[in-house]
Parts: C-alpha cells; structure tokens; sequence
C-alpha cells in the first residue's frame, strides 16, 4: 500500500492511492481541491474497507465469503436471502447473459475449476471429455433463481452442484464502488482502476481528458499499445487470453470457457474491450463478447450500440477492429 501527492499545497493537486485486491493491484486518482474536506490518509482507508468488503462477499478464493458459503450449499428447497452488492450483481450478470446469447454466463464456474484456473487447480492426467459432459449439467443462469423483494434480494439453488463465479465481473463492480465512493466525498475529477477495469470523471489536472491505452496483445510477454482513448464519464474492460492460458501436448488453452461447450474457445479473437457507463457492465460484456468470438461480438456490438474494440489474430499478426458506436467515440474529440 503506498500513498503518493504530487502538487503544490495552495493549487488542487492530485492525490494517488495504490494498494492489492482480488488478486491483483488497484490504482486510484483524484484531484484534490478546496470541496474535499477528507484527508487522503482516511480515503485510503476506506477504499480498502469497501474492497475488502466486495471480496468478503464476492470472492471464490475466500472459503467463508458469502458466495462460497452459497457455493458450498446444497440446500434447493427455499431462497436465501443475500447482500445488495451480491444481488445487484447477479442481476446484472443475469441481464448480461441475455444480451451476449448465454455467453456470459456465471455458473460456468465448475468447468473453470475443472480446466484449473478456479481456486481448485487442474489434475492434467484425467481425460476431459467425461468430466466436462458430467460438469455441464450443472451449468446455465435457469439453475439459479433470484428475486428482488420489498428492496431484499433472494437466491436460490434449482440443483445442489450449481456454483456461481463472479470473476469476469466483480473487480468491474468493485471499481464502481470506490468510483461512488470517491465521488461522495466531493471530488469531481478522478480515475479509478482495478487489475486493468477503470472507470474516470471529469478531468486531469491539466484539464485534458484522462488517456487510456488499449494494449496490442503479445505472446512473448511485452507490451505495446493498439489504441489510446479519452475517457471522460466512462467506463472501460478488456478481456482476452493473451496472457492466461496453459498449454498441454503443444495446445494452447484460454482461460476463458465457452459454457455452450464446456472447452476453453479457440477463436482468433485476441482480446476485446468494451466502453460503457458503468465498469460492472463493461467487464461483464468483455467476457461474455470476447466468448463469443469476433464476427458474433461485432454483430452483437451493433444490435446493442455497444462500443467494442476488437484485436483479432491473423497469419499476418494482429488486426483492429470496432463497432460503430466505438468509431464514432474516437473520432467525436
């Protein structure tokens, strides 16, 4: 955890706090003037609460989170009932599924454990073929049943195996969280990022937009830059397997799993990023489309007037893409 100001004490300056979550880092910058009454010290602080939080009921690695302790249930004759946070979510990754055809899905995680790249690691010297047709019964967003009653979220199992991962949109929906947090307390102008999902308002302290690069994805582990993009007022998530993956007899396998399937998918698409107004719903999206392979997420793209950048794998290295929406973004400056 580290605390960094940069400025002078008589103009606005911009206060950066930094720290670990979810399994990776979080960066969070806001320019601090005379409406901000807080010191940076308690910010900091509660930051960490509000994170800590979302992953105590959000997390699959932590056995006694609220969603493990509904994971490890078997109980199907009643709903329980859960969090906000946790419903809000739910819902959203319910409405998501929709929009991405069933791609997004987020009972797909006993597959996930079962490929290892959940909190339960892979056994390689299994044949995959029985186990994943024995594990997909247990998957799809109808084995779950939730209801939003006098302002009480509900939840509910339809069969004792169904396991719920939030992790292709929980760190989005912990990004809005200190987003509305660090707006409460007054600041107007502020970037917030968690593992690469980040949300921003208003303006840098030179008073241009906040610029965020779209990584070209590589395989040997360096960087470079595809697209840079103002973001003011918005939300944005990439997803891609560039860099999570295993191989096994000379294939590459994604981390992300096709529930349709069961298999990790094998599409040209490198990586996709999505621009909304909310973080949540942009890293939902970027799963759900990056699943669903380039021709199906443009044409969805542009069902739903999404802004979605595409970076797609051809014999002669890679190619960028986007849907109108996304166009239209770069070019209204």
């Amino acid at each position: 955890m580290s605390i960094l100001l940069i400025g002078c004490n008589k103009a606005p300056e911009v206060v950066i706090l930094q720290g670990k979550t979810m399994g990776t880092t979080y960066s969070v910058k806001y320019i601090d003037d005379a409406q901000i009454k807080q010191r940076s010290k308690d910010v900091h602080e509660k930051i960490e609460l509000l994170l800590r939080d979302v992953n105590n009921k959000m997390s699959t690695y932590i056995a006694t989170s609220e969603l493990s302790m509904f994971n490890q249930s078997t109980r199907t004759e009643a709903p329980i009932e859960i969090s906000n946070d946790l419903g809000i979510v739910l819902q959203e990754s319910i409405r998501l599924n929709a929009i991405t055809e069933g791609a997004l899905d987020v009972t797909v995680g006993p597959i996930v454990n079962l490929w290892g790249f959940g909190p339960e690691k892979r056994k390689t010297n299994e044949s995959m073929d029985d186990k994943v047709q024995k594990v997909k019964q247990w998957i799809g967003i109808d084995k779950m049943k939730l209801y939003h009653i006098n302002n009480k979220y509900l939840l509910q199992k339809t069969i004792p195996q169904l396991y719920i991962d939030l992790s292709s949109i929980a760190k989005g929906f912990g990004v809005d969280k200190v987003a509305q947090y660090v707006e409460s307390i007054g600041a107007k102008n502020y970037l917030v990022e968690i593992g690469g999902e980040v949300r921003t308002k208003g303006k840098k302290l030179d008073g241009k937009a906040w610029q965020i690069a779209i990584e070209k994805p590589t395989f040997d582990g360096s960087r470079a830059i595809s697209q840079i993009v103002s973001l003011k007022d918005m939300a944005m998530a990439t997803s891609g397997n560039y860099r999570n993956y295993f191989e096994e007899n000379g294939e590459r396998f994604s981390h992300e799993i096709d529930p349709k399937t069961g298999y990790p998918i094998k599409h040209r698409l490198a990586s996709i990023t999505v621009i909304t107004d909310s973080a949540m719903t942009a890293d939902g999206l970027a799963t759900g489309l990056y699943v669903l392979g380039e021709e199906k997420a443009l044409e969805v793209a542009e069902k739903y007037n999404l802004r979605v950048y595409l970076i797609v794998k051809t014999d002669n290295g890679f190619e960028a893409r986007m849907s109108s929406a996304f166009e239209k973004l770069i070019n209204d400056k």
